[in-house]
């Protein structure tokens, strides 16, 4: 009989739970890849985190300025908040902290990404109108022209 080399694992302690539907949100694959890090690292009670973007970076080797750019989409997305903290040095100096990082309800992404998606349809409409008048009353001068 064969034996199982395979550790056994905890689906709670060992696993994250990351939202199918991030995969619908029109995230790029480093969207994608920070806001698994950021769950990865999240207190699932808090829902909150506080990696660096060196921290992040140094995970998913990427520039700090290009982690920075990912976190700053992700919040447009409504995915994450992010708010700034600060430390105390032992002489009593405050300095910056990280980024403190709360993962949003996936659902607060979805509407919005949904109502984004709805301002680009009328947008299109509207320039398509556009467009036809203009057609409309450069046929019309070149009518009189005529």
């Amino acid at each position: 009989m064969k034996k199982n080399h395979y550790q056994k694992r905890d689906p709670i302690k060992d696993y994250f739970p990351l939202p199918n539907e991030i995969f619908y949100l029109n995230l790029s694959y480093g969207e994608i890849a920070v806001y698994a890090y950021l769950l990865h690292c999240e207190n699932r009670k808090s829902f909150q985190c506080y990696p660096s973007y060196k921290t992040i970076g140094e995970a998913l080797n990427m520039s700090r300025n290009t982690v920075s750019k990912y976190v700053r989409a992700l919040e447009e997305k409504e995915l994450i908040i992010t708010e700034p903290t600060s430390v105390l040095t032992k002489k009593g100096e405050k300095l910056n902290g990280n980024l403190l990082y709360t993962i949003l309800p996936i659902e607060q992404a979805k509407q919005h990404y949904y109502n984004q998606q709805l301002k680009n349809i009328d947008r299109v409409i509207a320039d398509r109108k556009h467009r036809k008048r203009i057609e409309k009353l450069n046929l019309q001068s070149n009518k009189e022209a005529s």
